[in-house]
Formats: structure tokens, C-alpha cells, sequence
């Protein structure tokens, strides 16, 4: 029998908490302890019987690993000082606030020698998996089409912070989506965005439509709005979320020159006859084949907790994706403030997601 993973959790607001729910439950590893450094919540939660420590130095010397859930701006620090403990490192997303942090991040993993995984979470889904798989039965992969559109209710921008620019939906909901389309399609090497804020009337945008150029040839478009109400976004199409109502309506399509797939029922269409495909011909509709449904955090510790034990893994964001998918989110936002196509690359190591230039 394999000896569970020690393992403590930094940072005990809503989703760590969550992850600490997991952890205690799950048969891979032992909580070790929860750090969490404001003494009234640290109180409060040992009172429940939590194992709270103030700081990483608090934390039991038999820990092996651990799950970084504090605020975006301190990922940095927090995952430094825990590699410099001789941890392995699983950072919630974004992995870090700058494209310049996230790569410090990373060379510091690498010299360390040890793991660093970003908690891109919808990757460890039965079907995710499944799509990225089923996409070669497509041909080559000609566009693909994306939709996230929920409709945040008003009190959601009571809270200060939600109004301010960078606490918009590109920075709070399309990391996922980014992470997801270079998980499926690859890199994306250029995007194009447009943004407004027309039905909310706030400083920060409610609607943005993307184009996205793949380095593999690929073309794609994603409109993410929380101004308007529909069925169409991963957390309606999944149940992932039990604060989201359900839709079970696909949010991705995928185009390829042999059919086409829908994401997540992978609904695929593919060619009735031999011969060439082309538009004169119907396409056979063929459905998934069931799937488990899983809780993805626990898939994801699972994973995370087996990587640790030395086993390969595949599915969980590596540093470098991480990175990647932080520096088209990143791209998204500047190219929306400054109108202008971003191609990989462009996006300066210092940019926050906010911009503070001239408007051409």
C-alpha cells in the first residue's frame, strides 16, 4: 500500500478551503497542516479542529508538498519559500500575477528539481481528456468556436474590487477557457480582442469577443460576456459548479477537415461514406460514449499526489503551461485596451492585465 502524501495547504479563504475539504478525505494523502496568517481565521478554524499553523515554518518538517490557494499576488513568495522548504508545489491559477513572476517561478522549480504544476482543474476531467484524444479523428484542425456566458448577478458588484479594471471577466473566467483551447488545439500564438461595457456601464469590461490564431494553422473565436444570460459556458454545460445552474448545452465546437466535435458531451460528427467529405454529403452525428463524472479537484490531487510518488503524468499544467495560458489571458486584456492584434511574445514581463497607456 502506498504511503499517503504529506501535504499542507497555503491559505485558507474560499477555494482553499475547499481544497482542504479534499484533502482531508482523500485516501493519497495526509494533511499536514493549513496555513492561513490572519490570527482571527486561523483561530476560528482550529477551533473546528483544523491543523492551523500561522506560516510555512509552522508547517510539520515530514511535508512533502503542498497547495498554494492565497491571493493571485502573493503565488509568487508563497511558492518560492515553499521550494526553497523542498516542497512540490501545486499553485492555484493564474499561476502568478506577471508573466515576469511566472517565469522566475519556474526556473526556480527547475533548479530546485522539483515539481510545479498550475491548478488548471477542468483538464482533469474524464471528458477533457477524452476530447483531446478524439481530436484526431478530425483531420487537421481548422477552427474552433467558444462561448462563456453567464450572467453575474448585480450584488456581485457591491464588493469594490469587482468594479475595478482587471477584475473583469477576461481576468477572472478566461484563463480556463485559454487553458483549455492550447490543452485541446496547442499553442495560440496571436489574439485579437475586442471589449466593452456598455450594459453594466463599470469601469471594468463585461463583454469581450476574441479571435485567436493557433500556431498549428487553426483559427478561433470565444465571446465571454457575465452582462448576458445563457445556457452556453463550461460550469452550465458541466454541473462543476453547484453555484451555477445547469444548461447542458456544449460551449466549444471543433472543425476539422474530416467533422467536427462538441465539447463536453464530445457530440462528433464525421463522414457517412467513402470518398471525399464536402457539403453535398450529410455527416453522421455519433454520441459519446458515457463518461465518469468526477469532483476535478480530486481527480487533480490524485494526479498531483501520484506525481509526487514519482509516476508520469500528461494532464496536469506543467509551470510552462501555466505560463502560457497566463500570457494569453494577459494578451487578451491588452490587446482589448489597446485595439491592436497581441502575438506571443509581445506582452511585457511587468503587465498585470491592466493598462495604463494611450488608446490609439
Amino acid at each position: 500500500m502506498t504511503t499517503p502524501l504529506p501535504l499542507c495547504i497555503i491559505g485558507a479563504g474560499s477555494i482553499g478551503m475547499r481544497h482542504v475539504e479534499v484533502a482531508r478525505q482523500h485516501p493519497d494523502v495526509r494533511l499536514t497542516a493549513v496555513v492561513e496568517a490572519d490570527p482571527t481565521r486561523r483561530a476560528a478554524l482550529t477551533a473546528e479542529g483544523l491543523p492551523m499553523v500561522a506560516d510555512l515554518d509552522a508547517v510539520p518538517g515530514d511535508t512533502r508538498a503542498c497547495i498554494i490557494a492565497t491571493p493571485t499576488p502573493a503565488h509568487l513568495q508563497n511558492a518560492l519559500d515553499a521550494l526553497g522548504r523542498g516542497l512540490a508545489v501545486l499553485v492555484e491559477k493564474p499561476i502568478t500575477l506577471t508573466l515576469g513572476e511566472a517565469r522566475r517561478l519556474v526556473t526556480a522549480a527547475d533548479a530546485a528539481g522539483l515539481p510545479l504544476r498550475v491548478g488548471h482543474h477542468r483538464r482533469c476531467h474524464p471528458f477533457s481528456i477524452a476530447m483531446r484524444d478524439a481530436l484526431t479523428d478530425l483531420g487537421d484542425l481548422v477552427a474552433v468556436q467558444g462561448i462563456w456566458a453567464l450572467r453575474k448577478h448585480n450584488s456581485y458588484y457591491d464588493i469594490p474590487w469587482h468594479t475595478a479594471p482587471g477584475a473583469g471577466p477576461l481576468s477572472i473566467n478566461l484563463s480556463h477557457d485559454v487553458d483549455l483551447l492550447q490543452f485541446f488545439l496547442g499553442d495560440i500564438a496571436e489574439v485579437t480582442a475586442l471589449t466593452s461595457n456598455a450594459r453594466r456601464g463599470l469601469a471594468v469590461e463585461d463583454t469581450a469577443a476574441l479571435a485567436f490564431r493557433f500556431d498549428g494553422g487553426a483559427l478561433g473565436s470565444f465571446v465571454i460576456t457575465d452582462a448576458g444570460a445563457s445556457p452556453w459556458a463550461f460550469e452550465a454545460a458541466s454541473g462543476e459548479n453547484p453555484a451555477i445552474a445547469g444548461g447542458g448545452e456544449d460551449s466549444l465546437r471543433v472543425i476539422g477537415t474530416e467533422g467536427a466535435l462538441s465539447y463536453p458531451s464530445l457530440t462528433r460528427w464525421g463522414r457517412s461514406a467513402p470518398g471525399e467529405i464536402q457539403w453535398a454529403r450529410p455527416l453522421v452525428r455519433h454520441e459519446a460514449p458515457a463518461l465518469p463524472r468526477v469532483d476535478p479537484l480530486v481527480a487533480q490531487l490524485t494526479r498531483f499526489a501520484a506525481l509526487c510518488g514519482g509516476a508520469e503524468d500528461t494532464v496536469l499544467a506543467t509551470g510552462a503551461e501555466g505560463t502560457a495560458a497566463l500570457e494569453i489571458t494577459l494578451a487578451c486584456a491588452l490587446s482589448g485596451a489597446t485595439g491592436r492584434p497581441i502575438a506571443r511574445g509581445a506582452v511585457p514581463a511587468d503587465f498585470t492585465g491592466i493598462y495604463e497607456g494611450d488608446r490609439p
